[in-house]
């Protein structure tokens, strides 16, 4: 083995950080032309009554809304097609001082990520947007009209939905964790208290709502996968 210098290291790290934001860049572009279509799906899909009720459409409140919520939504494209070129270029990055079954361990982790990625952005449009958004309009109801801001309204869909894309690659984290000799289970299962109480913090330190659903379901999410890996390795005996 040779020691490379700090700042070939460095350089190395910038160029590999170059390549996701590349590849994620492409991915955005390639996504942007079906945008639109992707944005009124979206809305539909979340907002109970949205493709009758005429008040429960978008409202745009700036120029410029409708542009940038696209570019958003395109852009959620790019972050979980950068998701794997990140744990692989971390791989290219950290394969000259990995074990033989160490970079086995991370080449079975790019394609898992990818599909982790999916599974959390599902979870998040089948589960946790509609129960957030159904219990927005029911708990105003006879209170207030609601009006849905195309801009807010979109920032919450699309950090809930690339938050879990992130969150769900925890299982992944652990076991590529316990594999390559980091952690132990044991170890982690005596941190749990420490571990949940980081969880509650990133998800009300990140989620926009200011009612506290969407923290509450998120922190609920990340125990959940954390305490659910745990038991599945317990299980396994590994």
């Amino acid at each position: 083995d040779e020691e490379m210098p700090l700042a070939d290291h460095i350089e190395e790290m910038m160029s590999r950080l170059g390549i996701v934001f590349l590849v994620g860049g492409v991915a955005l572009l390639l996504a942007f032309p079906a945008a639109d279509q992707t944005i009124n799906y979206l809305w539909n899909a979340h907002i109970p009554g949205a493709a009758t009720i005429a008040d429960r459409r978008p409202r745009l409140y700036g120029p410029l809304e409708l542009v940038l919520t696209e570019l958003k939504v395109a852009g959620l494209a790019g972050l979980i097609v950068g998701l794997p070129v990140f744990v692989y270029q971390s791989y290219r990055f950290m394969r000259p001082g990995l074990y033989p079954t160490e970079r086995r361990y991370y080449l079975a982790a790019v394609p898992t990520s990818l599909v982790l990625a999916f599974v959390g952005v599902a979870f998040a449009h089948f589960v946790v947007l509609p129960a957030i958004f159904l219990y927005f309009t029911s708990y105003t109801t006879g209170t207030a009209l609601v009006a849905f801001g195309l801009k807010e309204t979109f920032n919450l869909i699309l950090l809930l939905m690339g938050y879990m894309a992130i969150v769900f690659q925890i299982p992944l984290f652990i076991m590529l964790g316990i594999m390559m000799g980091l952690v132990t289970r044991v170890w982690l299962q005596e941190k749990r208290l420490l571990f949940w109480g980081a969880f509650a913090g990133l998800a009300f330190l990140v989620s926009p709502d200011p009612t506290g659903m969407a923290p509450i379901i998120i922190a609920a999410t990340m125990i959940t996968l954390f305490e659910g890996t745990l038991a599945l390795l317990r299980w396994t005996g590994n």
